[in-house]
Parts: C-alpha cells; structure tokens; sequence
C-alpha cells in the first residue's frame, strides 16, 4: 500500500445506471447463498465464530489486494465513514444472523430480510444524499409486497416474533445502513478498496473475538460446514461486496438496492439446494412480479429526469 498517500480522489466512479444494475445483480446473487451458508456453517460450528472467523479471513484477502494493488490510504473523513461500513456488514450483519440461524431456517431468514430494500432506500436518503421520486416508492412497496406474498404462501411465514427474528430485524438495520454508507464511499474509493478498508478496520474487533470463540470452542466441523464458512469468507464477505458497492456507486443506492427484491426469491432456491427444502410452482409467479417491480423502479429515474 502506498504510504506516502494519504488522500483520495473525491470521486473515482461515474454514474452509469445499466452497469450499476449489472454490478448489484451480481452482488445479489453472490449474498443470496448467504443465509443458506450460514444456516449450514452454524449447525457444527460457533456462530461467534463464524461471524467474526469469516471476517479475520476475509480481511487477509483484502490486505493482499490492497498490497497488490498499491492502494492509497483513506482520510481522515473517510475513515470515520468506513467505521459505519463496518459496523453494518462486516460486525452486525455476521453476527446477528449467525445467532438467529442457529434456530431458524434459512426460509425463515429470507422473510426478514424482504425488507432490507427499503431499509437501504431509507438510508440512502440519510446518508446518500439520494432523493427517490414517489412511484420509486410505490415500486418498491409492490415488489416487497410481492415477496412477503410469495413467502407467506410457501409457508416460510409462521409463529410469532421470537428473538431470532428480533437478530434479523436488528441484522437488517445494520445491514442497510452499511449498504447506504458503502454505496455512497465507494463513489470515492471504489467498490473493491471501500469493503477492503472496512475489513481492516474491524480487525481490532474481529481477531480477538475469534480467537476467544476458537479457544472456548475449538472449531470441528464436517466438508460441507468448512465449504459454506469458506463461501461466506470468500463470496459474501468479499468478492460479493466488489460487485456490490461498484453496482450502488454507479448506479444509484436506492435505485440499485432494489435488486435486492430477489434476493429472498433466490436464497429459497438455495435453500432447496442446500438443505432439501421445497419450494412451491408459485415462485415462478414471485420471481416475474418481482422482476417487473425492478423494471418498474429502473424507470422511476428517468421519469423523474
């Protein structure tokens, strides 16, 4: 990394919406395997562990990149924004949902976070500076409406508000305002060195709870549980972010963000995969109002141009 700098260009990305949407597709099909993943990892290891574990291991890809690619360090300003990033989706997002898949499903996950679209819109005005127009809303509410519908009728709906969904709503918070804070910084430092810095940044968190956790409960666990911790390492808590953040950069955070419509869609299908659950001939139907709700919200742009 390059020492001797201490600034970055004020902006080093330019709007442009079809790649942000082709970047934050990308993204989203990378983060929709993350629940399953969890859901598998936490069966046979500590879910502080696998919360925080994934992090020490993603940070040490991240160091490489930035040693490789010679990075300038972030200001000041920057650094207290990267504090925010990392807070959302490097400590809170890991942890909580770890702790709630420890006795959810994976579908249950899923119903949860249908609603971290608007939760990332809602930041993104707060944090992103971005003002949607109304039919933007109106979009959104049908594609969430959309889900839940689909999820209710599947049956991943059920019981009342447990603490696990309680970790899920406080995973979502979290999560949405470290979408909005990342999506806004990366327009500054790129979406690859905006979730690369973050890593860093949380290592004096991150190292010694996973040390304690590893220590406490020395980790054993079978393939299949190393496989999906390493997904969440390498995929969710890395590779995924790089698509991710440039999608939100170029394209817009509340705009952009809405792809994540799919996402609970998605991670259903996952879920089958992963852990023999089914899913009824309806998600077809989901999949297609879903789709067109994204289209819809792609549209409110130009209209409002």
């Amino acid at each position: 990394m390059k020492h001797q700098s201490s600034a970055t260009v004020a902006s080093t990305v330019t709007p442009d919406r079809l790649v942000g949407l082709l970047l934050g597709t990308l993204g989203v099909l990378a983060f929709s395997m993350s629940l399953p993943a969890t859901r598998v990892a936490v069966q046979h290891l500590d879910p502080w562990f696998v919360a925080f574990g994934r992090s020490v291991g993603a940070a040490l890809l991240a160091w490489t990149y930035l040693k490789v690619t010679g990075a300038p360090r972030p200001t000041r300003g920057q650094w207290r924004r990267l504090s925010i990033v990392a807070l959302g989706v490097v400590v809170g997002f890991p942890l909580f949902t770890s702790w709630a898949l420890v006795t959810e499903t994976a579908a249950h996950g899923a119903v949860v976070i249908t609603v971290l679209p608007a939760m990332t819109a809602v930041f993104a005005v707060s944090r992103a500076g971005e003002r949607p127009p109304p039919l933007f809303w109106v979009a959104s509410a049908g594609g969430l409406l959309a889900v839940l519908a689909f999820l209710g009728a599947s049956g991943a709906v059920h019981g009342a508000l447990s603490p696990a969904d309680l970790f899920l709503l406080a995973a979502v918070v979290l999560c949405g305002l470290g979408y909005a804070e990342g999506g806004a910084l990366a327009r500054e430092l790129g979406g690859a060195r905006t979730i690369c810095w973050a890593l860093l940044l949380a290592l004096p968190v991150t190292v010694p709870v996973t040390v304690v956790a590893a220590v406490a409960d020395p980790p054993s666990a079978d393939a299949a549980a190393w496989s999906a911790f390493g997904y969440l390492t390498a995929v969710s808590m890395f590779l995924g972010f790089f698509a991710w953040y440039a999608g939100l950069a170029r394209g817009g955070v509340a705009q952009v963000g809405q792809v994540q419509l799919a996402q609970p869609v998605l991670t259903l299908l996952w879920s089958v995969l992963l852990l023999g659950e089914t899913v009824t001939p309806a998600s077809v139907a989901a999949a297609l109002v879903v789709l067109a709700c994204v289209v819809l919200i792609q549209r409110t742009r130009d209209r409002a141009r």
